[in-house]
């Protein structure tokens, strides 16, 4: 008989470590996927688009995409652009094609993941992401939902 605890079949340090690192490869990737966004955006004639987003009870989605061009509304093209995604699971970027539609979305989702993980559960969050082409910057308006209860004690 051996005194030897067996080794986890899961090293949390070793988890949290990988992770930190996935963390820090996805945000690099922001910057360069913000400018083929907008530039996308730029060239398209757009100068502004709303991206609103609801969570709640673990699950969340985009719920509207409004577009500007000038005071006009507008459409977003049907042109593909590439962005750039990590992943936890391997150390390589990946680069993807995809509409330009759902490659706001998927920015918009990585920025969540970013600065508000889990914003989608419990009671969750909702926002708003402004594309200013013009300004060439992304502002997100963000609001947690917060669920709060107070106690009183008597004594009488």
């Amino acid at each position: 008989m051996t005194d030897e605890t067996p080794a986890p079949a899961l090293d949390p340090d070793a988890f949290m470590r990988r992770y930190r690192e996935y963390q820090a490869r996805a945000a690099e990737l922001h910057a360069a996927n913000k400018a083929t966004v907008l530039a996308a955006l730029r060239d398209a004639g757009i100068s502004k688009v709303a991206v609103s987003f609801n969570g709640y009870g673990d699950s969340g989605q985009i719920d509207d995409v409004q577009v500007k061009a000038g005071d006009a509304d507008a459409q977003l093209p049907d042109s593909s652009v590439e962005i750039a995604r990590a992943t936890l699971e391997s150390n390589t970027t990946e680069r993807l094609g995809k509409p330009l539609a759902d490659a706001l979305e998927t920015l918009c989702y990585a920025m969540l993941e970013e600065k508000y993980g889990g914003w989608e559960n419990n009671e969750g969050a909702f926002g708003e992401f402004i594309f200013d082409v013009a300004a060439d910057r992304i502002v997100l308006d963000f609001n947690y939902r917060i669920e709060t209860s107070e106690n009183h004690t008597h004594e009488i």
